[in-house]
C-alpha cells in the first residue's frame, strides 16, 4: 500500500471540490488571489474545474456563505478571500474580528476546513501604489492559501482514513 508522506501535498485530489468564496469589494485586487490560488492548486493536482467560485458583497457575508457551502457537504475545504479596509471610519477592525471568528467557527462546527485570504491591512489608500502592493500581496496571498488547503486536505484525508 502506498503510503503518502506529511511533505506530500499534491495527493489524489480526484472527486475532492474546493469552494472559493470571495468578497465583491476590491474586487481587482481580491480577484488576484483568486488567479493566484487557482493557478497554484492547478499545480498541486486539483484542477480548476474541480474548484466552485462564489462571490458575496463584502466581506461581512463570507462566513454564512462558508456555512451554507461547508454544510452542503459537496467541498472537501472552503477558502474566503476579502480585503476588509478602514474607509476611515473606526468600524474595519470589528468586521476583521467578526469575519474571522465566523470563518474559525464555521470550520470548527462542520469539520470542512476554511482557509482564509481575508486581509485587513493596516494602512491603506486607493492610490496606484497601493493599489499595486496589494494586487502583488494577493498574488503570494493565493498562493499561500492553495499550499494551505492542498496540506490540509491531504492531512485530514490521512486522518480520516487511519480512524
Amino acid at each position: 500500500m502506498n503510503q503518502r508522506h506529511a511533505h506530500d501535498i499534491t495527493g489524489s485530489g480526484k472527486g475532492e471540490r474546493i469552494a472559493f468564496v470571495q468578497s465583491g469589494w476590491h474586487k481587482d485586487i481580491v480577484d488576484c488571489c483568486r488567479q493566484s490560488f487557482t493557478a497554484e492548486m492547478a499545480k498541486l493536482g486539483h484542477p480548476e474545474s474541480a474548484i466552485d467560485l462564489f462571490e458575496v458583497p463584502g466581506s461581512f457575508e463570507i462566513p454564512l456563505q462558508a456555512k451554507l457551502l461547508a454544510k452542503s457537504g459537496r467541498y472537501a475545504a472552503i477558502v474566503a478571500g476579502g480585503l476588509v479596509v478602514d474607509g476611515g471610519i473606526y468600524r474595519h477592525e470589528f468586521v476583521a474580528e467578526a469575519v474571522i471568528s465566523g470563518l474559525m467557527r464555521v470550520q470548527l462546527d462542520t469539520e470542512v476546513p476554511v482557509i482564509s485570504a481575508v486581509l485587513t491591512p493596516q494602512r491603506f489608500h486607493a492610490h496606484d501604489e497601493h493599489q499595486r502592493f496589494f494586487r502583488e500581496h494577493f498574488v503570494v496571498k493565493g498562493a499561500e492559501a492553495a499550499q494551505a488547503c492542498a496540506r490540509t486536505i491531504a492531512a485530514l484525508r490521512r486522518l480520516r482514513a487511519a480512524a
